[in-house]
């Protein structure tokens, strides 16, 4: 009670969203066109600054920049089709830059959007692999399934989906996004490798190989360093840490294969070797010509009947991994954000969200259209959230930086990925704090909460960990007797994951 009573002298008085007469006295007075920005996006209204907006943007870009190259490399010859590098690299970017600036216009919140991650694997390895459909079909499962994005969000069924999530599971995905992108990042970076017996283990730092695995020692190493630069300027309170980290740690990065290509390392030589310098442009008449509008052009030919139900299974499939990635990141990072970020609501709802969620409807839509998977929120919005990111202006700082990386693919492919791991760990740690507020001396709540964080990582997907906590609270709830305890969406969705998992997985 004494907070709240020293919360309304004038000296503590914090800009809410619905006291306007007195934001006018906290906001800093602006003219002109920088006066009408501020304005337009709610900058001063939020508590932030332009600097911080901009810091968090381009700290956004950075964690998120790997996947225009990680994308393009995916989707090059996918299918058997003629997708080259360049035209991939291309419809990554419109993807991402249609999404973002959506988020930035449309919602005015700090995410960006791009071509999700699990969602391009199952596109190319599943979908064109596995079940034999052509690139053009893949992408009209991926253009129906985002008309489905957007009737879900004009009638408001998402936001519903929204609020049944059971108390647990909503405490736990801010966790379990965390421990996932840190997995990412530990990934990205060649940290944790690919080990037969145990599935993953620790890279080896063993010096005596140096000459033949150096760079991926090399940038293992410049990955911790990354973390704990950015750890050391955090415990100093440096703006930008995050972006200084990523920065700095690229520079280690180079010095030290430098260092290994000069000892003699042929990994280090290999890395040196591989840096070119292409034609960006010619990469945009490969769009043109390979990419834009198969969907419509090619997308309904050569389905037979007999895949009819695949196809179905393979669309609600897409549309729920979208959904539950998008729906989970939203609410993860914002309730690590606090609700003084002024991203929730009164009620600790994501602001604005339907809005939010017709951007990645209608970023999915158009992203079939330019030719890349499905297009999503990305949880490296977490890191410019992280940064002090709170509005429309954060997204719009991504957008501009993906239509500059439109024209500079070969530079954006410098930033190693070693450099942004830290930082995706660092995020990770940061969103892991929830946990305790989870009662976990209650087998109902600690176990689908358990689920929701582990298979996340476990699984490489946020959408899996959702679901894996929905059906263990649901049979949890059903077997003590506790049926009025499970709401009706919440039931709904149980059953709807349990038969995504039995026919479309």
């Amino acid at each position: 009670m004494e907070e709240d009573k020293n919360m309304t002298e004038p000296e503590a008085v914090q800009p809410q969203p619905e006291a306007g007469a007195e934001m006018a006295t906290v906001a800093p007075a602006r003219k002109g066109f920088l006066g009408k920005v501020d304005r337009y996006f709610g900058i001063s209204k939020a508590g932030s600054s332009f600097r911080t907006e901009i810091v968090a943007g381009v700290t956004t870009f950075m964690t998120m920049v790997y996947i225009l190259i990680v994308n393009a490399d995916m989707f090059e010859g996918v299918g058997g089709s003629q997708i080259t590098f360049g035209a991939a690299y291309i419809f990554t970017a419109l993807g991402a830059i249609v999404g973002t600036m959506l988020m930035a216009f449309l919602a005015k919140i700090p995410f960006a959007q791009a071509p999700g991650m699990g969602l391009n694997a199952f596109f190319v390895f599943t979908v064109c692999g596995v079940l034999e459909y052509s690139y053009a079909n893949a992408l009209l499962i991926v253009l129906c399934s985002g008309v489905l994005f957007l009737l879900l969000t004009i009638v408001g069924a998402r936001e519903m989906i929204v609020r049944s999530v059971p108390a647990a599971i909503r405490i736990a995905i801010p966790a379990g996004i965390g421990l996932f992108i840190a997995f990412v990042g530990m990934q990205n970076a060649g940290l944790v490798a690919l080990e037969t017996s145990t599935k993953v283990t620790l890279v080896s730092f063993n010096v005596l190989n140096f000459t033949t695995t150096g760079a991926a020692m090399i940038g293992a190493a410049v990955a911790v360093l990354s973390l704990l630069i950015i750890a050391v300027l955090s415990k100093l309170k440096v703006k930008g840490a995050i972006v200084f980290g990523i920065l700095g740690s690229t520079l280690l990065y180079y010095a030290f294969v430098g260092i290994g290509y000069a000892a003699g390392s042929e990994s280090c030589k290999a890395v040196f070797d591989a840096i070119t310098f292409s034609n960006p442009f010619q990469a945009f008449s490969d769009f043109g010509t390979q990419a834009f509008g198969k969907v419509f052009t090619e997308g309904w030919k050569d389905i037979p009947s007999s895949k009819i139900f695949d196809f179905i299974a393979t669309l609600v499939a897409f549309a729920m991994v979208d959904m539950f990635d998008t729906i989970g990141t939203l609410m993860g990072t914002c309730q690590a954000a606090g609700k003084e970020s002024g991203l929730l609501d009164e009620t600790g709802e994501v602001k604005n969200i339907r809005k939010a969620l017709l951007c990645d409807s209608i970023a999915t839509c158009t992203g079939a259209i330019f030719g890349t998977s499905t297009v999503t929120t990305f949880v490296e919005s977490s890191a410019g959230v992280a940064e002090g990111g709170r509005t429309g202006l954060t997204s719009f700082v991504v957008g501009v930086l993906f239509i500059i990386a439109m024209f500079l693919s070969p530079i954006a492919a410098l930033i190693p990925s070693a450099a942004t791991a830290g930082a995706l760990i660092y995020v990770g740690v940061l969103m892991m704090g929830n946990v305790v507020n989870i009662d976990w001396k209650d087998p109902a709540a600690a176990v689908p909460a358990f689920l929701t964080i582990s298979v996340m990582s476990f699984t490489y997907s946020i959408s899996y960990g959702i679901a894996a906590g929905f059906i263990s609270y649901t049979i949890i709830k059903l077997c003590t007797g506790k049926v009025k305890e499970i709401s009706p969406v919440t039931a709904i969705l149980a059953a709807v994951f349990l038969f995504t998992f039995l026919f479309t997985h």
